[in-house]
């Protein structure tokens, strides 16, 4: 199994002059002498580099403490989270499955190896206890692959102890300023490796600069979805918590975006990628409604006095919430490793290299996304209204997600506009955000009605008392009902949301 763990450091160039005297930092009792380790890594990447290209270092290391396989994985400036597999003569399939939304089908190959000699300090603090380790590294690097040649400098490294305080590193930085260290201009031993014995090779440009058209307001918005998607992928597979729902959420920004703004992009070409991103919302959902459905009654269970509660409630709530989970997690992690999802992200960087782009996209954005955004509002009315007619009921209840529905994809085009037109599109967005909070209120009642329908069918055949089950139904059917009261004069006070558009 990999352990898992936050590794909080800085680098700094270093003339060899050795590692500044450090015992005058505040809460540094003891700076203790480890001795120097002799560390041998070997870096994987593909061909063209994309670990690289995101931040991202896969290694195999002998030495020190921690030999092993190390996947660091960003989570913000020098700050990094460190997955640890157990040494071994190939790459560990844990390891491998959390950078495929990077790797596709590229192979993973060497590409540089570091040996450093470290001559380690411990920081200690009065009691003896470790605050942070400093490292003066003599590193020299080999290209193996992609490049040519070696490249030889030495640096200091400070890393924060588990669990330490992050200010500790800013009254070390203070020290070694003063000492005339200054930060490192890469932000790993890898980069500057590969910096310096890198090929001469022209890489395609990346984006840059503000969007000034229609098509680049669009086109950023989709881009920030699908890096969304992809850097949440590891989270994902791990079971982080809320990394189900974020990928759930940029995949459905894409989606909609793709829908409203047909004006820019070429539907016959982003119709298919909708079909998909539509799919793996529905895997990513089914492990997502459990999870709310089952915070829902689990919450609402509670509120009921304990003379109210028959039969073991609880306990069939917690086993059917836990054989949900189980097969849901299993399905969506071989989902993960298809064929067809690494497709889908393929597609996309597709269209976002080369977005099939409309004669609106070259238009300047304010006409083009406004009149996309009104477009959006009036189906989302039509739809309020049309609910709002239909007698209460199955009918109803169905028109009201529709509704919730083209609510958030209305959200999610005004949030996407927002930066070209500026407080109508925000005003829009929070119009569109209550009324889908709303209705999803009601559509929460709806599966809940119905998960304990289902529940309460397989208690009375085990012979348990449903009363509880009946409770609880009631009570949901009286929250959804209190939200269609309320709504007709709700939607007259937002009905004209768009006006400003």
């Amino acid at each position: 199994m990999a352990d898992i763990k936050r590794e909080i450091e800085r680098k700094y160039e270093s003339d060899d002059t050795g590692l500044p005297d450090l015992t005058a930092v505040a809460g540094v009792a003891t700076v203790a002498d480890q001795g120097v380790v002799h560390l041998d890594a070997t870096y994987y990447d593909t061909a063209d580099e994309r670990l690289a290209a995101s931040g991202i270092t896969l290694r195999r290391r002998t030495g020190g403490s921690d030999a092993g396989w190390h996947l660091k994985l960003p989570v913000a400036p020098g700050e990094r989270e460190e997955i640890h597999a157990p040494l071994s003569d190939t790459l560990p399939d844990e390891l491998t499955a959390l950078v495929r939304s990077r790797v596709r089908g590229a192979a993973l190959v060497p590409v540089v190896r570091l040996r450093q000699d470290r001559d380690l300090r411990h920081l200690l603090d009065r009691k003896g206890r470790l605050l942070a380790e400093a490292g003066l590294d003599t590193v020299h690097a080999e290209r193996l692959s992609g490049g040519v040649g070696e490249s030889r400098w030495t640096e200091i490294e400070v890393e924060l102890a588990d669990g330490g305080d992050p200010a500790l590193l800013d009254t070390v930085e203070r020290r070694l300023r003063e000492a005339g260290v200054r930060p490192a201009a890469h932000s790993s031993k890898l980069a500057r490796a590969l910096a310096e014995t890198a090929p001469d090779r022209t890489r395609p440009p990346a984006p840059t600069g503000d969007p000034v058209t229609a098509g680049d307001h669009v086109l950023a918005y989709l881009r920030r979805q699908r890096d969304a998607i992809v850097e949440l992928d590891p989270a994902v597979r791990r079971d982080a918590e809320d990394s189900v729902h974020s990928m759930r959420v940029a995949t459905r920004r894409l989606r909609s975006t793709l829908k409203s703004f047909r004006s820019v992009l070429d539907r016959s070409v982003t119709d298919p990628i909708g079909a998909e991103l539509k799919w793996l919302a529905g895997v990513l959902g089914a492990d997502r409604d459990r999870e709310v459905l089952t915070e829902r009654l689990t919450a609402a269970l509670d509120e009921v006095p304990d003379d109210l509660v028959h039969g073991p409630m609880a306990a069939r709530l917690r086993q059917w919430s836990g054989a949900e989970h189980g097969s849901a997690r299993a399905r969506l992690i071989a989902v993960l490793d298809s064929h067809r999802y690494l497709a889908l992200l393929d597609g996309l960087d597709a269209l976002l290299a080369d977005p099939p782009l409309r004669e609106a996209a070259g238009k300047k954005p304010g006409k083009v996304l406004a009149e996309a955004l009104r477009k959006d509002f009036r189906k989302v009315s039509a739809l309020v209204t049309r609910a709002l007619e239909t007698a209460p009921g199955t009918d109803r209840d169905v028109a009201l997600h529709e509704a919730r529905k083209k609510a958030k994809r209305t959200r999610y085009a005004a949030e996407a506009a927002g930066p070209a037109l500026g407080k109508p599109a925000k005003s829009l967005l929070k119009s569109m955000k209550a009324l889908q909070k709303r209705l999803g209120e009601h559509q929460d009642s709806v599966m809940a009605r119905a998960t304990l329908r289902e529940l309460s069918a397989v208690a009375h055949a085990a012979g348990e008392d449903t009363f509880t089950y009946g409770l609880l139904h009631e009570r949901e059917r009286r929250r959804a009902a209190d939200v269609e009261s309320a709504l007709p004069a709700f939607w007259d006070g937002m009905k004209d949301a768009a006006t400003a558009l």
